[in-house]
């Protein structure tokens, strides 16, 4: 399970040089995009030897045949499975990879990356101990709503809430959040995390309305 960057080739702050090097060992590669992929192990190292490793890309239109298939027939050499951005596994298609090599008796190794979740926890300044990751909010506004509800109710439990949302609906995200849930209560936005316009802030409801964020089409985590 290979770490990779989060839209900069950042690699000597977010991915250790053991790990780069554990690229040379990999045979064969499960990915979501094998242009975004070939790019960042030429970028590692421009001598890479690409055209001798084999890509299977895994996205919604993999069937778990294809993907259980993939993994037999290569159950014998070394598998590197690898997120569009950051690690692979979480809020990621790379998770039923690690579940089928399980199922196989085929060990899997995670390795050490930046991970926009965790990253934005431990900024946050908000209860690190007892936490959700709750992945994308329902796209229907009034379901929506209903769980932002829940999740402020929950996150006032000593539960901390994290959420996401796909870029170009941010906006309408946090316009819900401003209406909808109480003025005292904290969100945390995390734009951009380990880019070089990463911005992190966390404010009281209240105070977001008086400065109300523009994050249309960023990478966001939300911290409640």
């Amino acid at each position: 399970m290979l770490p990779i960057t989060m839209g900069e080739y950042n690699m000597e702050m977010t991915i250790p040089v053991g790990v780069q090097k554990i690229m040379d060992e990999v045979q064969v590669f499960i990915v979501e995009n094998v242009k975004t992929t070939r790019r960042y192990l030429r970028k590692i190292n421009p001598t890479y030897p690409i055209d001798d490793k084999e890509f299977f890309v895994i996205d919604k239109r993999t069937s778990q045949k294809e993907l259980s298939e993939f993994v037999s027939n290569n159950r014998d050499l070394v598998i590197g499975v690898m997120s569009e951005a950051g690690c692979p596994g979480i809020a990621d298609p790379g998770a039923e990879v690690a579940t089928l090599a399980h199922k196989m008796k085929i060990e899997v190794v995670p390795f050490v990356g930046p991970s926009s979740i965790l990253l934005a926890l431990i900024a946050s300044g908000k209860n690190g101990q007892n936490f959700t990751f709750n992945g994308y909010l329902p796209k229907e506004r009034g379901e929506r709503v209903k769980t932002l509800k829940n999740l402020e109710r929950l996150s006032r439990s000593g539960i901390t809430q994290i959420f996401m949302e796909t870029p170009f609906r941010n906006n309408h995200l946090i316009e819900d959040v401003l209406i909808h849930c109480d003025n005292n209560m904290e969100l945390c936005i995390a734009s951009n995390i380990t880019l070089s316009n990463q911005k992190i802030k966390t404010s009281t409801i209240n105070d977001w309305k008086k400065d109300k964020p523009d994050y249309h089409k960023d990478f966001c985590i939300f911290v409640m």
